[in-house]
């Protein structure tokens, strides 16, 4: 990974940029999400919305927008097509310099479209940039920017350390993919509904390398109660699972098999240890129910044998099973630890992108 300060865009041209908005039944969000992408300076912006037949005023919020701002299109489903299929349909479409897939319910932040054209324009084999969601509920809080650096990946390496991390270090909204080399990998896979960007991520560091913009939010996650994350795809287990069959799908296309062996099993591992933490935690809430514990520590070992001798399985044994005051003590410990290595890991993550 290399460090660098970011750059002022020397262009004498505004990069062109597509943004890519899917909606159902978001027409509420729809006018905050399209105002933030409108608003951005620096870059000419075309703004597609795909009505996927909502049954609320989702089309004629959008069509209001698209006859007040020029750039905004609409495409109107007349039966629900699903959220992968309009998502692809909208990206097959779009010819421009650089494409956003943005969910109606979220939003940019100022300035996020220019600063990622403008790593990317100064890096011709950068094929995506991200940054830092902010995740709100109500407002984003609009922070000042910091000191703005840009980080650098070869595409191995930064695919090597997705891998090793185990969770997306990507959101979704904060994505901006060259539209060359969104053409190139193609679109979003239907097998996989609830991981398809992760696969996708994956699927772009195989062909070009990744940036990331830092000390500075590149976008606004809205979080509320219908939200896909809070409905289809809540539960941790099936999380955990769904990201496997994500990995494992970019796997068996890996023309390396000796390399995709050893991703394989550091991903496994990974997906092993998330699983057993998730349980620790759950206990520790009190909002995992034992049924619930005994299958995600069936599932880690259905992920990495070796996990049985671990001494995160031997910890959740005795957190969920009794122990001696000894053991718990050695347990806490222990969970000291962890927690202050998940925190390091975050604010790597938080900073750095990965």
């Amino acid at each position: 990974m290399e460090i660098h300060l970011s750059a002022h865009n020397t262009s004498r041209r505004d990069p062109h940029v597509a943004v890519v908005v899917p909606c159902h039944n978001y027409g509420h969000y729809l006018g905050d999400c399209v105002q933030s992408i409108v608003n951005q300076p620096g870059v000419t912006v075309e703004v597609l919305v795909l009505d996927d037949a909502s049954t609320d005023d989702s089309a004629e919020v959008a069509s209001r927008l698209a006859e007040k701002y020029p750039q905004v299109r609409l495409i109107r489903h007349a039966t629900n097509m699903g959220h992968i299929a309009t998502y692809n349909e909208g990206l097959r479409q779009v010819d421009s310099d650089y494409v956003v897939l943005l969910s109606a319910d979220d939003m940019l932040a100022a300035g996020a479209l220019s600063r990622a054209a403008g790593l990317m324009d100064a890096y011709p084999r950068v094929g995506m940039v991200y940054g830092h969601p902010q995740n709100f509920t109500t407002t984003p809080d609009v922070r000042v920017p910091r000191l703005v650096t840009w980080s650098v990946w070869k595409g191995p390496e930064w695919r090597r350390l997705q891998f090793r991390r185990g969770l997306s270090c990507i959101y979704s909204p904060e994505a901006v993919v060259r539209t060359s080399v969104q053409h190139q990998v193609g679109y979003y896979e239907p097998s996989l509904p609830a991981t398809g960007d992760l696969e996708m991520w994956l699927r772009i560091a195989n062909v070009a390398d990744i940036g990331r913009i830092n000390g500075v939010d590149q976008a606004y996650r809205r979080v509320h109660p219908s939200s896909m994350m809070h409905t289809t795809f809540s539960a941790p287990l099936v999380d955990i699972e769904e990201r496997v069959r994500a990995y494992s799908h970019h796997l068996e296309a890996c023309d390396d098999r000796d390399e995709a062996a050893s991703l394989r099993r550091v991903m496994e591992r990974k997906a092993s240890e998330v699983t057993l933490g998730w349980a620790r935690a759950g206990i520790a809430s009190g909002k995992a129910t034992s049924s619930e514990v005994d299958s995600a520590q069936e599932l880690a070992g259905r992920l990495d044998p070796a996990a049985a001798s671990s001494a995160e399985w031997k910890d959740l044994t005795v957190r969920s099973q009794g122990g001696t005051t000894s053991e718990r003590l050695v347990c806490d410990v222990r969970d000291f630890v962890r927690d202050k290595r998940d925190y390091l890991r975050w604010r790597r993550w938080r900073h750095l992108g990965i």
